[in-house]
Protein backbone atom coordinates (compact mmCIF):
# COMPACT_ATOMS: atom_id res chain seq x y z
CA UNK A 1 0.00 0.00 0.00
CA UNK A 2 2.84 2.09 0.76
CA UNK A 3 4.74 1.70 -2.87
CA UNK A 4 1.39 2.46 -4.46
CA UNK A 5 0.70 5.71 -2.81
CA UNK A 6 4.65 6.90 -3.32
CA UNK A 7 3.62 6.26 -6.53
CA UNK A 8 0.71 7.88 -6.74
CA UNK A 9 2.59 11.37 -5.26
CA UNK A 10 5.18 10.57 -7.64
CA UNK A 11 2.86 10.61 -10.67
CA UNK A 12 0.81 13.74 -9.20
CA UNK A 13 3.82 15.59 -8.74
CA UNK A 14 5.12 14.84 -12.26
CA UNK A 15 2.02 16.07 -13.67
CA UNK A 16 1.96 19.11 -11.66
CA UNK A 17 5.46 19.92 -12.70
CA UNK A 18 4.99 19.46 -16.08
CA UNK A 19 2.36 21.75 -16.20
CA UNK A 20 3.75 24.41 -14.13
CA UNK A 21 6.45 24.50 -16.51
CA UNK A 22 4.38 25.35 -19.60
CA UNK A 23 2.62 28.09 -17.86
CA UNK A 24 6.18 29.38 -17.12
CA UNK A 25 6.95 28.51 -20.47
CA UNK A 26 3.83 30.50 -21.72
CA UNK A 27 4.86 33.80 -23.31
CA UNK A 28 3.14 36.84 -21.84
CA UNK A 29 2.27 38.71 -25.39
CA UNK A 30 2.38 42.13 -23.26
CA UNK A 31 6.26 41.54 -22.47
CA UNK A 32 6.81 41.43 -26.68
CA UNK A 33 8.26 45.04 -27.53
CA UNK A 34 9.17 46.25 -31.22
CA UNK A 35 12.94 47.39 -30.49
CA UNK A 36 12.74 51.15 -30.50
CA UNK A 37 9.29 51.22 -30.86
CA UNK A 38 5.60 50.03 -29.40
CA UNK A 39 4.94 47.50 -26.56
CA UNK A 40 2.13 45.06 -26.95
CA UNK A 41 1.25 46.50 -23.31
CA UNK A 42 0.28 49.45 -25.01
CA UNK A 43 -2.38 48.23 -26.12
CA UNK A 44 -3.70 45.62 -22.85
CA UNK A 45 -7.11 45.08 -23.76
CA UNK A 46 -7.53 45.08 -27.41
CA UNK A 47 -9.09 42.28 -27.83
CA UNK A 48 -12.30 43.70 -26.09
CA UNK A 49 -12.34 46.89 -28.12
CA UNK A 50 -15.20 47.75 -30.73
CA UNK A 51 -14.80 47.03 -34.12
CA UNK A 52 -14.29 49.67 -36.81
CA UNK A 53 -14.61 47.45 -39.86
CA UNK A 54 -13.52 44.55 -41.22
CA UNK A 55 -11.22 43.70 -44.81
CA UNK A 56 -9.54 41.07 -47.06
CA UNK A 57 -6.35 41.81 -48.36
CA UNK A 58 -5.29 39.05 -50.45
CA UNK A 59 -5.31 35.47 -48.85
CA UNK A 60 -5.29 37.37 -45.17
CA UNK A 61 -8.62 38.73 -43.03
CA UNK A 62 -9.01 41.22 -40.76
CA UNK A 63 -10.64 42.78 -38.06
CA UNK A 64 -10.10 46.50 -36.97
CA UNK A 65 -10.70 47.60 -33.69
CA UNK A 66 -10.22 50.80 -31.60
CA UNK A 67 -9.95 51.93 -28.21
CA UNK A 68 -12.65 54.11 -26.70
CA UNK A 69 -11.18 57.55 -27.39
CA UNK A 70 -10.66 56.21 -31.13
CA UNK A 71 -14.33 55.00 -31.60
CA UNK A 72 -15.90 58.52 -29.79
CA UNK A 73 -13.92 60.41 -32.50
CA UNK A 74 -14.58 58.22 -35.64
CA UNK A 75 -18.62 58.44 -34.28
CA UNK A 76 -18.11 62.08 -34.03
CA UNK A 77 -16.68 62.26 -37.86
CA UNK A 78 -13.16 62.03 -38.27
CA UNK A 79 -11.55 61.48 -40.61
CA UNK A 80 -14.21 62.01 -43.08
CA UNK A 81 -14.62 65.96 -41.29
CA UNK A 82 -11.05 66.82 -41.88
CA UNK A 83 -10.29 66.83 -38.31
CA UNK A 84 -7.55 64.69 -36.75
CA UNK A 85 -7.44 62.22 -34.07
CA UNK A 86 -7.05 62.98 -30.67
CA UNK A 87 -3.87 61.61 -28.68
CA UNK A 88 -4.68 58.31 -26.82
CA UNK A 89 -6.62 57.59 -29.76
CA UNK A 90 -5.05 53.45 -30.59
CA UNK A 91 -6.46 50.75 -33.07
CA UNK A 92 -4.99 47.32 -33.57
CA UNK A 93 -5.55 45.26 -37.31
CA UNK A 94 -6.11 41.45 -36.14
CA UNK A 95 -5.04 39.40 -39.32
CA UNK A 96 -6.13 35.79 -39.37
CA UNK A 97 -5.70 33.11 -42.30
CA UNK A 98 -9.44 31.97 -43.49
CA UNK A 99 -10.61 28.77 -43.61
CA UNK A 100 -14.61 27.49 -44.06
CA UNK A 101 -16.92 27.01 -41.37
CA UNK A 102 -17.09 23.38 -40.99
CA UNK A 103 -20.77 23.76 -40.25
CA UNK A 104 -21.71 25.92 -43.13
CA UNK A 105 -18.35 25.49 -45.99
CA UNK A 106 -19.57 28.57 -47.48
CA UNK A 107 -18.69 30.83 -45.30
CA UNK A 108 -15.14 31.88 -44.60
CA UNK A 109 -14.43 32.39 -41.21
CA UNK A 110 -10.32 33.25 -39.53
CA UNK A 111 -8.60 30.18 -39.40
CA UNK A 112 -4.80 30.60 -37.56
CA UNK A 113 -4.45 34.02 -36.21
CA UNK A 114 -1.38 35.66 -39.08
CA UNK A 115 -0.31 38.82 -36.75
CA UNK A 116 -1.34 41.39 -35.53
CA UNK A 117 -0.59 45.44 -36.10
CA UNK A 118 -1.28 48.70 -33.78
CA UNK A 119 -1.25 52.15 -34.30
CA UNK A 120 -1.31 54.50 -31.42
CA UNK A 121 -1.72 58.34 -31.70
CA UNK A 122 0.71 60.61 -29.49
CA UNK A 123 1.83 63.93 -30.91
CA UNK A 124 4.49 64.29 -29.01
CA UNK A 125 6.13 61.10 -29.01
CA UNK A 126 5.51 60.53 -32.70
CA UNK A 127 6.36 64.07 -34.03
CA UNK A 128 8.39 63.08 -36.83
CA UNK A 129 5.72 60.40 -37.85
CA UNK A 130 2.51 62.03 -38.74
CA UNK A 131 1.47 62.11 -34.95
CA UNK A 132 1.43 58.02 -35.42
CA UNK A 133 3.44 55.41 -33.67
CA UNK A 134 2.82 51.52 -35.65
CA UNK A 135 4.01 48.34 -34.57
CA UNK A 136 3.47 45.02 -36.18
CA UNK A 137 3.66 41.50 -33.96
CA UNK A 138 3.63 38.21 -36.22
CA UNK A 139 2.34 35.47 -35.03
CA UNK A 140 3.16 31.98 -34.80
CA UNK A 141 0.45 29.61 -33.81
CA UNK A 142 3.12 26.37 -33.45
CA UNK A 143 4.50 27.93 -30.23
CA UNK A 144 1.49 30.45 -29.48
CA UNK A 145 3.80 32.86 -29.17
CA UNK A 146 4.36 37.20 -30.94
CA UNK A 147 7.61 38.35 -31.91
CA UNK A 148 8.34 42.11 -33.50
CA UNK A 149 7.46 42.10 -37.71
CA UNK A 150 11.17 42.29 -39.40
CA UNK A 151 12.55 43.48 -42.83
CA UNK A 152 11.41 40.43 -44.29
CA UNK A 153 7.77 40.68 -43.72
CA UNK A 154 5.74 41.76 -46.36
CA UNK A 155 5.50 44.88 -46.16
CA UNK A 156 8.97 45.13 -44.15
CA UNK A 157 8.87 45.99 -41.38
CA UNK A 158 11.14 48.36 -39.46
CA UNK A 159 12.60 48.43 -35.80
CA UNK A 160 10.94 51.27 -34.89
CA UNK A 161 7.42 53.22 -34.22
CA UNK A 162 7.78 54.09 -37.54
CA UNK A 163 7.24 50.94 -39.45
CA UNK A 164 4.03 52.13 -41.04
CA UNK A 165 4.58 55.62 -41.87
CA UNK A 166 5.46 55.19 -45.38
CA UNK A 167 2.42 53.19 -46.42
CA UNK A 168 -0.02 55.46 -44.52
CA UNK A 169 1.56 58.70 -46.15
CA UNK A 170 -1.13 58.03 -48.70
CA UNK A 171 -3.86 59.11 -46.56
CA UNK A 172 -2.15 61.65 -45.27
CA UNK A 173 -4.91 64.00 -45.47
CA UNK A 174 -7.23 61.30 -43.28
CA UNK A 175 -4.50 61.66 -40.94
CA UNK A 176 -3.21 58.89 -42.04
CA UNK A 177 -5.55 55.94 -41.11
CA UNK A 178 -7.10 54.15 -44.06
CA UNK A 179 -10.06 52.78 -42.42
CA UNK A 180 -13.86 54.39 -42.39
CA UNK A 181 -16.22 53.25 -39.25
CA UNK A 182 -18.22 50.80 -41.05
CA UNK A 183 -21.76 51.74 -40.75
CA UNK A 184 -24.05 50.17 -38.81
Amino acid sequence: MKNILCCVMVIIALVLAVSGGRAILAQDKYTVKVPNGLAFSEFRGYESWQVVSVSQDGNIIDAIVANPVMIKAYQAGVPGNGKPFPDGSKMAKIHWNPKKLETFPAATVPGTQHDVDFMEKDSKRFADSGGWGWAVFDYDAASDTFTPGTSADKPPQGNDAKCGFVCHTTVKNRDYVFTDYGHR
